[in-house]
């Protein structure tokens, strides 16, 4: 009775889990999605509570105790994330998720080898592949959260020729796999041991010659990864729960990695071994001997306040430095005189898919508004005026003309199509692909340097001295 019972609000939870996924593909219904995921969730953890533990009377001040610690962090995580750290963020609860399926696999391993169990040949493949998994997930997306934050550079974590030494790692783990496995009869908690670390020791070297315009993909991949090991965590213990909630988790990862990776044109095997983004690509210098024009407050804003047609490219310059909303009264100020107001999002702007859309949700812009590459394209011939705001490699005419460069064959949001263009930015500096922007030299573009926060707002105030 009671395990019918629990099976059928194992339902209920799964149930919640597929709606909400799939309330969150659309801005209007996506946070009734992730409540609705997250009661399911609540339900799923209050059913399991109630699965009888033999032999185990001190469990559940344990289980207790680690919800408490984990909610409580959860909370104040969440509550005082920015929206620019947002991707750290996922990279630590990611790589914590992956932890927790070595942790299970280890401890199942750990048994075995002592004699405290009897596994048979299915349930000790799926426990060393939770085992793997789990390994490369927690420390890969452990050093995507460091590369990300700031705290570690590609060249103090990389060796020339990384990816021979990553070959060698991984032919090495499928070796002592094997190896383990095949030696069912005779198990030893060593082999089991030098196994976990070389699969942690392998998830670390995995990402560090990937580069910072790669983190995204990696992020989505290492997800996957992570949903995997729970999934197979679910098949361990046959819990149903376990199983749907990694399986819907791995296959939205892969998902979304496949379609990052049809967005900046590359395979997944190129983002893994080819190095885009790695800070060890010469600058381009073929634009140091050109000139980038610069343009005046007064006169853009005269521009913005008579063109009839305005796109906005926002970038992760604009989320550094927390310029959303000052971004939607520039569009009040210039839709309030008739000037019709978009905004084209790249999939891979900022520093994760749905970044740029969550931002400019903060701000309260319309989703209508927000055109995806292929509509922005096709506007970009009629629009008047594009303003791009800290974008930098998504608006790169490299892509198309310059066969040497890292972006080139990347679909990229063509703004030199425009009539104009102007470009708020700190500086002159290579984005993350390391490489000049020739759109700076453009001879459509102008320049218009300084924090893009404090800039639109003296772009706002020359606005509205036109208004009155």
């Amino acid at each position: 009775m009671i395990t019918t019972a629990i099976n059928l609000t194992y339902l209920l939870g799964a149930t919640s889990f597929v709606i909400g996924l799939r309330q969150m593909s659309s801005p209007d219904t996506a946070r009734k999605g992730n409540a609705l995921a997250t009661l399911g969730m609540a339900i799923a953890i209050l059913a399991t509570l109630f699965i009888p533990i033999s032999n185990a009377p001190n469990n559940y001040l344990w289980i207790f105790v680690a919800m408490i610690i984990g909610g409580i962090i959860g909370y104040v995580s969440a509550a005082k994330i920015e929206m620019t750290a947002m991707p750290q963020m996922v990279s630590v609860f990611n790589g914590l998720g992956g932890a927790c399926a070595v942790v299970l696999a280890f401890t199942e391993l750990a048994q075995f080898a002592n004699g405290y169990s009897v596994l048979n040949d299915g349930q000790l493949l799926i426990l060393l592949i939770t085992l793997l998994i789990g390994a490369i997930a927690f420390t890969g997306s452990m050093l995507a959260y460091a590369k990300l934050q700031g705290l570690i550079k590609d060249h103090q974590v990389t060796f020339p020729k990384h990816n021979i030494l990553n070959l060698i790692l991984l032919a090495g783990l499928l070796v002592l796999s094997g190896y383990v496995y095949l030696h069912l009869n005779d198990p030893s908690i060593w082999q089991i041991v030098i196994l976990m670390v070389l699969a942690l020791v392998y998830g670390f070297s995995f990402v560090a010659p990937i580069g910072g315009a790669d983190m995204p993909v990696v992020i989505s991949l290492l997800n996957a990864f992570t949903g995997l090991s729970a999934a197979a965590a679910g098949l361990i213990y046959d819990n149903k729960i376990m199983l749907v909630g990694g399986i819907l988790v791995g296959s939205a990862g892969i998902i979304l990695t496949v379609l990052m990776c049809n967005a900046m044109n590359r395979s997944l095997l190129n983002v893994l071994i080819g190095g885009f983004g790695e800070n060890n690509h010469k600058t381009d210098t073929k634009g140091e001997k050109q000139l980038a024009k610069e343009i005046t407050y007064t006169d853009l804003a005269i521009q913005l306040y008579y063109s009839e047609s305005v796109l906005i490219v926002p970038g992760y310059g604009l989320a550094v430095a927390q310029a959303q909303k000052v971004v939607k009264r520039l569009d009040n100020l210039l839709s309030a005189n008739g000037v019709e107001v978009n905004y084209a999002i790249h999939p891979v702007a900022g520093r994760m898919p749905g970044h740029m859309n969550v931002l400019l949700a903060e701000a309260d812009i319309p989703y209508p508004k927000l055109l995806d590459m292929e509509e922005a394209n096709e506007a970009l011939p009629s629009t008047d005026m594009v303003l791009v705001i800290g974008a930098n490699d998504v608006v790169n005419p490299a892509a198309y003309d310059d066969p040497d460069s890292p972006v080139y064959g990347m679909p990229v949001i063509n703004v030199w199509e425009a009539k104009n263009v102007v470009v708020l930015k700190r500086s002159m500096s290579p984005g993350y692909a390391g490489i000049q922007n020739n759109l700076f030299f453009h001879h459509k573009t102008k320049m218009l340097f300084g924090d893009a926060k404090a800039t639109l707002e003296k772009l706002n105030d020359e606005v509205k001295t036109l208004d009155s």
